[in-house]
């Protein structure tokens, strides 16, 4: 466990995670109707009507919140593993702790402010090359 967070700390992002981990779980399920994406699409597709057009779109809206969802998911199932590991709240690139206000704005944080920044702009923080 990195020095700048408290246990009280890690113990209350790990459950933030958790919570959102669940919830996310359960509306990606609602969107699919407890079907798997495949399913779900045949379903659409198969519906009678004359609005097909509505439905694709509809579709498409359901599936791109799942792949959001997903991508989510495993940031948090990626934090989750930090946690499980000692390794929650260090850098992944600079190896410095990440401070305790961006982890509560950001739990599933991987890197501090300064090598998120360079990673945006498509550079590779300095302390990695």
């Amino acid at each position: 466990m990195t020095p700048s967070l408290t246990a009280a700390q890690r113990q209350r992002l790990e459950h933030t995670l958790r919570q959102e981990h669940d919830e996310l779980s359960a509306r990606r399920s609602a969107y699919l109707g407890g079907l798997t994406r495949a399913e779900h699409a045949r379903e659409v597709l198969l519906q009678d009507g004359d609005d097909a057009p509505q439905r694709a779109s509809d579709r498409e809206i359901d599936m791109q919140r799942v792949e959001e969802d997903i991508v989510r998911l495993a940031d948090i199932d990626a934090a989750l593993q930090r946690i499980a590991e000692g390794r929650y709240g260090i850098c992944g690139e600079c190896g410095e702790d990440i401070p305790a206000k961006r982890l509560e704005v950001a739990p599933h944080a991987r890197y501090c402010v300064a090598c998120e920044a360079q990673r945006e702009r498509g550079h590779k923080p300095a302390a990695s090359l």
